[in-house]
Parts: structure tokens; C-alpha cells; sequence
């Protein structure tokens, strides 16, 4: 079968008025035929998912072999380069009353979706899978996709944490030790001076809310007043988040240990790293593609440092797929969520480098942990699993962080002084807790 890759699919009924719709799904439904489908049994099915070149390449592979599994299910793949591209796609696709079948989305912005109640809950369709139980999974990431707190809106396909990227080759010649779990923030600091000069900095890290977290967690803090219904960003209080923000804020501000303003903006921290004058990165699994390009340097990764007297911690990345509610026939859709979630679906994708599989048996064996492959210490993503804290999936979270991440930004770079930078992001962002879901 061949995959068809379009931006766009619209199909014919999708034209028609609001009621006669409805009438030709009712039809449908009595009919025992799902959307998309032939009379001879056949399903059509869109899939819209985001990701570079090497990531879509995986998923093209992923998808011819489940056509071969599955011949009666034709699927168009509709890939988008990043995840803005994704929310602004399916906004759109739902406001108009074309949703793709399936769609790929982090957990950090499904809520606003859930909430609408556009998305067509998977529990049910797993507990009566017979190719998928739940306890294949890391619980760690099917619990960000429960919505309600109790069932599976969605089925989360990778596993990831933030982690410490580090210049294996700069370290040796540096005389410094390669970093181990339960090195502390002094640790990490130390380290990061004595590789800043020269040319070279000690780190690069994205001033966003999710490259914060960690640390605040590990500090005993939190980012908002009530991780289940949050009302307000809490930033400035209680002190140990107050003292875990001004570390971060540090590096840049006090330390100069991460490039300044003006040099982030002619290079970023990933290129810098790339160029073999960075020592340190912070990201997670989704830069090992890129990362395995380099040839000049060796490179591994390192858990995030533990603040004094505090505990590991780090943040969840996972995306999962969902399916569009409203069909009358979801069987091709989740025929085609078992596959990729299955040990071969999930095995394909491994083998790109980009996902830590959320099936544990796959990220566990030699097609995650590729020991002829960098990271050398790919195990670190592992052992993080226990660790790992999700933001809040509330309908406007994705909103919450987007504006944050800007105002943030400003203060870490300096635009604007950092009491003033605090007070901004706390009241801005205050309102759109309560705002309505659109």
C-alpha cells in the first residue's frame, strides 16, 4: 500500500451542510460503516503528527508496516514541523468539522481539546484491546493523559525527561569529572564555570517553564498553588520555588556561565553544542537525532543535578496519540493506535533515536538502549522514569506556558529587571486560569 503525505485532507461530505451530515453519519452508524470507509470493507484513515525529517521518516516507516499488517486501512499521513504548527492545524480542523482521525499531541497542551470533549476517550478501546494491556506502559506517562484523573483520554507513545547533554571530549580536557546521579547544583555550577571562557560556555538552556520545573521541584517547590486546579503561577512564594527560580535566573544574570542574549540570538545553545563550544545542554530525548550527526567530539548524557538537601526530579515529555470524537467507527483509527503502539510499531520509532518508547519491554532492550550508538549511558533515560512530574494538563495550560515562556524570557536575558520581571509573569498570567475554554 502507499502512503499518501498531504497537508491537507478534506473529504467530499465534509462540504455538506451541518444537518445533512449528521443525517448521512446516523446512516452510517446503523450501516456498521465508519468514516471513510468502502463498501468492501476498506477504511481510510488521516493521521497529523509533527516532527523533523529523521522523526517523519520514522513514522513513514512505522506506517508502511502497519499497511502491510493491515492492508484493508489506507492512512495519509499529514505531518507539520513543530508543535505550534500542530495546535494551529487542529484548531482550525476542529472549528471547521475536519479533524484528522488520529493526531499526535504532547500533554502539556491536550487539556484544551479534552475539555471541549473532541477527543474520543481511549480507555474503554484498551481495556478491550487483546494486543495492548496497560501495564505495558509507564504509568508515569499514561497518568498525564487521564484528563478526569481516572481514565485514558489519550495513549501516550514516548517517555522522555529533561537531561544534562555534556562534551565528553571538553570535560577530559578539562581534568573534570563526567557528571554521575546525585551530583548537586553546586556540582553543576562548579562545572559549568570552569568550562565558560575562552570561547566556550559551561551551559545552554532554554529559559521556558518546563527547563525550569525541574529544579523547582527538586527544591521542595511547585509552579502553581494547587497542581490540580491551579489558580495562579506561584513564582515569587513559597521560598523554595523563590529560591530555585533565582538559581536558574542565575546562570545567566550573576554566573554568565550561558551564552548572553545577543549570542543566543546569532546561535543557538544546540548549534553551539553541535560546534563543540558548549559543554553542557539541556534537553531531552528529541536532540539525540540531531546530536548523533557529530563527528569531531564525543558526547554522552547525564541526569539533571539535585538541589542541597532536595531530591531528583525532572519533567515528563510524552505525546500520545488521540483520536477525533463524533465518528460513528473508530475501528481503523484504533487498529492503527495498536499497531503503533504495539512492540513492533514502537521498536520502529526507537530505532530513529528520537522516543523513549512509553512500552517499557521496547525502551528497556538493545533497540532504545543501543549500546553501539550515542548516548553511551542511554539508561539515564530510564532511571529518570520514577523521577519524572508533569506540569498541569488544565484546558488553558498550553496558553499558560506559552506566555510565561516569553515573559520569562525577558527576565533571564536581562530586558527587564528581575523583581519587576517576577511581578509581570505572576499577574499577566493570573487571568488566564480563569478565562473560559474556547
Amino acid at each position: 500500500m502507499t502512503i499518501r503525505t498531504t497537508p491537507t485532507t478534506i473529504r467530499p461530505w465534509r462540504r455538506w451542510g451541518a444537518g445533512l451530515l449528521a443525517a448521512v453519519l446516523a446512516a452510517g452508524a446503523l450501516a456498521g460503516c465508519g468514516e471513510g470507509d468502502d463498501p468492501d470493507g476498506s477504511r481510510e484513515i488521516t493521521v497529523v503528527l509533527f516532527g523533523d525529517a529523521e522523526e517523519i521518516a520514522g513514522y513513514r516507516t512505522m506506517v508502511e508496516a502497519f499497511e502491510q499488517a493491515s492492508p484493508e486501512v489506507d492512512v495519509t499521513l499529514s505531518p507539520v514541523a513543530t508543535q505550534d504548527e500542530l495546535m494551529a492545524r487542529l484548531t482550525t480542523s476542529f472549528a471547521g468539522g475536519t479533524p484528522p482521525d488520529v493526531f499526535l499531541l504532547n500533554y502539556r497542551r491536550y487539556g484544551q481539546f479534552a475539555a471541549q470533549g473532541v477527543i474520543e476517550p481511549a480507555q474503554s478501546y484498551l481495556d478491550a484491546s487483546t494486543a495492548l494491556d496497560e501495564g505495558d506502559f509507564s504509568p508515569r506517562a499514561l497518568d498525564a493523559f487521564r484528563f478526569d484523573g481516572r481514565s485514558l483520554t489519550c495513549l501516550p507513545q514516548n517517555l522522555s525527561s529533561l537531561v544534562v547533554y555534556y562534551n565528553t571530549t571538553m570535560f577530559r580536557s578539562k581534568g573534570i569529572t563526567p557528571p554521575k546521579a546525585g551530583w548537586t547544583w553546586d556540582d553543576f555550577l562548579a562545572t559549568a564555570k570552569t568550562l565558560t571562557g575562552g570561547g566556550t560556555y559551561g551551559v545552554g538552556v532554554e529559559p521556558s517553564v518546563p527547563r525550569l520545573a525541574p529544579f523547582v521541584w527538586s527544591n521542595g517547590g511547585d509552579l502553581v498553588d494547587h497542581p490540580e486546579r491551579p489558580s495562579t503561577l506561584t513564582l515569587t512564594a513559597p521560598p523554595a520555588t523563590r529560591e530555585a527560580v533565582d538559581w536558574f535566573l542565575d546562570l545567566q544574570l550573576v554566573h554568565g556561565v550561558v551564552p548572553p542574549d545577543a549570542e543566543e540570538q546569532s546561535e543557538s545553545s544546540e548549534a553551539r553544542f553541535l560546534r563543540g563550544t558548549l559543554g553542557m545542554y539541556l534537553n531531552s530525548r528529541v536532540a539525540v537525532p540531531t546530536l548523533r550527526t557529530i563527528s569531531g567530539f564525543e558526547w554522552d548524557v547525564a541526569p539533571l543535578p539535585v538541589a542541597p538537601g532536595g531530591v531528583p526530579a525532572s519533567i515528563l515529555h510524552s505525546d500520545a496519540y488521540c483520536m477525533s470524537a463524533g465518528r460513528p467507527d473508530h475501528t481503523g483509527a484504533w487498529r492503527f493506535i495498536e499497531f503503533a503502539m504495539g512492540a513492533q510499531g514502537q521498536r520502529i520509532l526507537a530505532e530513529s533515536g528520537r522516543t523513549v518508547p512509553s512500552r517499557l519491554d521496547v525502551a528497556r532492550s538493545d533497540v532504545f538502549l543501543s549500546p553501539s550508538l550515542p548516548p553511551r549511558s542511554a539508561q539515564v533515560y530510564l532511571d529518570a522514569e520514577p523521577q519524572l512530574r508533569a506540569t498541569p494538563r488544565t484546558a488553558g495550560w498550553s496558553r499558560v506556558e506559552k506566555e510565561t515562556d516569553a515573559l520569562l524570557e525577558e527576565v533571564f536575558y536581562g530586558r527587564i529587571g528581575r523583581e519587576e520581571g517576577l511581578r509581570q509573569i505572576e499577574e499577566r498570567i493570573r487571568p488566564l486560569f480563569q478565562e473560559p475554554v474556547r
